[in-house]
């Protein structure tokens, strides 16, 4: 099965009712097949005019209690990006697949890169957090999709499915299970308001036309819901509570493999180079060399950082500039060696072990 129908698959198998679509490459395939299954699982598939109008279809969806998505591109995403602050600030539940292509601006359509992972993180305006996983096979395009469902229902959080165009364009064998967890919304309960979070800092969730006239807003808020802008003190309380519920879960969030955890040189990796690294160490059979090789991204696990207790250097090969070797050198006190690729192209064997050489 090829990459993105494997995604559009999870959605379903995940209870997914709703797909608010706008084509783009290198991500298209998803909507042409949710576009075709859709409609026989029960389920509404709708195009709209373009990025801003489905993400907007798909929160609503989401208010009225389906389990809705959209899937993009690099533009598209960046059309997103207003829409998803608010569904931040409204604590709305939703998955976005972002198919990822070689940018700034309409770039290289074709050709993967992996160019926005500081965009989902910090590309809407305020301060802000999410969750981002990174699927490196088409086995991970279905059971990372499936998963994102849980992870936005859980933490009430837009959550998006980082991939690109090598994962999603390509095609391998993939078992498809006869069922799927799923954990649900948390319900709000009776005479609770609407806004108004527990420990967990998780407010229970009222969709449209279940009679608790809920009122949404991505103003500044209090528990009810309503317009409270200049209070400086709720705006803090607010924004606080919506950072921490997704950053002080990071450890039952983080979702990652170690291998030789006593290695002296360590590679870590999300998304495809992970494959790269994984075949270097097939072929080198070398313990000085590990691996950590991260499938949730966003929140950043740091701690799995410190399973390589006798690391010397960290290798960080990515399909970009180097964004998420920043997060790593924020982390760890010895030397970060970013290994960065465009064009859309992945890096070899012979070019890491090139790298790995010289910095051992």
């Amino acid at each position: 099965m090829q990459g993105n129908t494997a995604s559009a698959e999870g959605a379903l198998a995940a209870g997914c009712r709703f797909f608010g679509c706008y084509p783009i490459t290198p991500s298209t395939e998803i909507a042409e097949h949710m576009a075709r299954k859709l409609p026989k699982a029960g389920g509404t598939f709708i195009p709209m005019e373009d990025e801003i109008g489905s993400i907007a279809s798909v929160i609503g969806a989401a208010w009225t209690g389906a389990r809705a998505m959209t899937a993009t591109s690099g533009p598209g995403f960046s059309l997103m990006m207003e829409n998803l602050g608010y569904a931040v600030m409204t604590e709305t539940p939703l998955v976005v697949v972002n198919i990822q292509r070689g940018g700034p601006s309409t770039g290289q359509p074709t050709r993967a890169a992996q160019g926005d992972m500081m965009q989902c993180r910090f590309g809407s305006h305020g301060d802000m957090a999410t969750i981002a996983i990174t699927p490196n096979s088409v086995q991970e395009m279905f059971d990372l999709t499936a998963k994102a469902f849980n992870l936005a229902d859980r933490y009430r959080v837009p959550t998006f499915v980082m991939s690109d165009e090598i994962i999603g364009h390509m095609r391998e064998r993939i078992v498809i299970p006869d069922s799927v967890e799923t954990v649900s919304r948390p319900p709000l309960a009776e005479g609770e308001l609407p806004f108004a979070a527990g420990d967990d800092g998780i407010p229970g969730f009222a969709p449209f036309g279940t009679g608790r006239h809920v009122h949404v807003t991505g103003l500044t808020h209090d528990e009810r819901g309503y317009p409270d802008t200049t209070d400086a003190e709720a705006h803090d309380a607010l924004v606080r509570r919506l950072y921490r519920k997704v950053e002080s879960a990071r450890r039952e969030m983080a979702d990652y493999e170690v291998t030789n955890p006593d290695a002296e040189s360590v590679f870590v990796t999300y998304g495809p180079p992970s494959r790269t690294v994984q075949q270097l160490l097939h072929d080198r059979q070398d313990e000085g060399v590990g691996h950590l090789r991260l499938r949730v991204v966003w929140p950043f696990p740091e701690f799995a950082l410190q399973e390589f207790a006798d690391a010397k250097v960290f290798l960080m090969p990515e399909l970009n500039m180097g964004q998420m070797a920043r997060e790593v050198e924020r982390h760890v006190d010895q030397p970060v060696i970013p290994i960065p690729k465009l064009g859309g192209e992945l890096h070899t064997p012979a070019e890491l072990a090139s790298v790995l050489e010289a910095h051992r």
